[in-house]
């Protein structure tokens, strides 16, 4: 029999588990999700709406198409396709170009909302989300200092989404179509990557602290420990 190539050999029975960076679509998918806003943003200098709309929309499926052709993650790009169906609807409601970038000003400010309540209901999104994809569990909870870790991670992402809804919402505002679709690619993932830095911090913290807390706890009595001092604790003394 022919030995498995190193490739496809597994650790311990299990699957390798994605990145983060690959569960965000790798690479590559950094440098999808730029694709249609600058298809749309060309299109428009130089043909208009309409054709800036299809245009768009033609370049999404491509990528769609694209990654299932060469088998790669296709929920990130289920997800841009979506979202630039969406974007290019509004952009034809209003009848502006800049309508097209609309949707994702205000999803901004949902986002940083919905992460300072979390914050607030001391379930904060970062610790709730990395634990429950990675099966650990609810002791981050009641470490106090590992629930504040992830309070600061929160955050953070918290004031990403505020400072890409004050910038483009100002330059929306202004009708800078252009630099509205320079900022959207520019405050995308890049920013996304710092705060990420600092979720990573709140993970090792915790996950350190945590550790160190489970060492220091007393070993469980076996049961033969547990027989031999209720035989003592309950012993009838002698006359």
């Amino acid at each position: 029999m022919t030995e498995p190539a190193p490739s496809e050999k597994k650790t311990d029975g299990e699957e390798p588990q994605p990145t983060l960076l690959e569960q965000m679509g790798g690479v590559s998918g950094l440098i999808y999700s730029s694709v249609p806003v600058i298809v749309f943003v060309l299109a428009n200098s130089f043909f208009g709406l309409t054709a800036a709309i299809w245009t768009s929309i033609g370049s999404a499926v491509a990528i769609t198409v694209l990654r299932l052709v060469r088998k790669e993650p296709l929920q990130p790009a289920i997800s841009g396709f979506f979202g630039v169906a969406i974007a290019a609807f509004i952009a034809y409601r209003t009848g502006s170009a800049k309508g097209f970038f609309l949707f994702g000003i205000y999803a901004s400010l949902i986002y940083c909302g919905i992460f300072v309540l979390s914050v607030v209901v001391r379930w904060p999104i970062a610790g709730v989300v990395w634990n429950m994809l990675n099966g650990t569990g609810q002791a981050w909870r009641r470490d106090k200092p590992s629930r504040y870790g992830y309070d600061i991670a929160t955050l953070a992402m918290a004031a990403i989404f505020a400072a890409r809804f004050v910038v483009q919402r100002w330059l929306y505002q202004e009708d800078y179509t252009g630099w509205l679709a320079f900022a959207k690619i520019a405050m995308g993932y890049p920013l996304y990557a710092l705060g990420l830095l600092v979720v990573v911090w709140a993970v090792r913290r915790s996950d350190k602290r945590l550790k160190a807390l489970a060492e220091s706890e007393p070993a469980p009595e076996t049961d033969a420990e547990v027989e031999a001092r209720l035989r003592e604790k309950y012993a009838t003394p002698e006359a």
